[in-house]
C-alpha cells in the first residue's frame, strides 16, 4: 500500500484511495486549526504547503484509481466521477495499466500449457 505515491503509474484499490483522502483531509484540517488558533504566519505557510503537496498526492492517487477502473487518469476531473471512483469495483483482471491490485485474475494457468520450463 502507498507504493510510489507521487507516481501515476499502476493501479490502486478503493481502500488505498479512500485512505489517501482521509490522510489529506486530516492533515489539512490539523494545519488549518493550528493556523487559526496560533495566528502565526508559519502555520499559514504550512497550510498552503500541505494543500499543494496534498493536491499533487490526490491527483496521482486519483489517476491510479482511474487506471484500476480501466480509464485514463483524466477521468478524475469529470464532475461527480469521484463517486464512481469510491464505490465501483476495479477491472477484475489485468488491464493496460497493470495487474489487478487484488491479485485476482492476474495469473491464467491455461497460458502455461505447452511451455518448457
Amino acid at each position: 500500500m502507498f507504493e510510489n505515491p507521487f507516481s501515476s503509474a499502476g493501479r490502486i484499490r478503493r481502500t488505498e484511495f479512500a485512505l489517501t483522502y482521509l490522510i489529506y483531509c486530516s492533515a489539512l484540517f490539523f494545519t488549518i486549526i493550528l493556523a487559526g488558533i496560533t495566528k502565526l504566519a508559519l502555520f499559514y505557510i504550512l497550510t498552503v504547503f500541505v494543500w499543494f503537496i496534498g493536491l499533487i498526492f490526490r491527483v496521482m492517487q486519483g489517476a491510479k484509481r482511474c487506471h484500476d477502473l480501466g480509464n485514463s487518469g483524466w477521468f478524475q476531473f469529470i464532475p461527480f466521477y469521484f463517486i464512481i471512483m469510491i464505490f465501483a469495483d476495479g477491472d477484475p483482471r489485468e488491464n493496460r495499466y497493470g495487474p489487478n491490485p487484488k491479485g485476482i485474475g492476474n495469473y491464467n494457468s491455461i497460458n502455461e500449457i505447452g511451455k518448457k520450463f
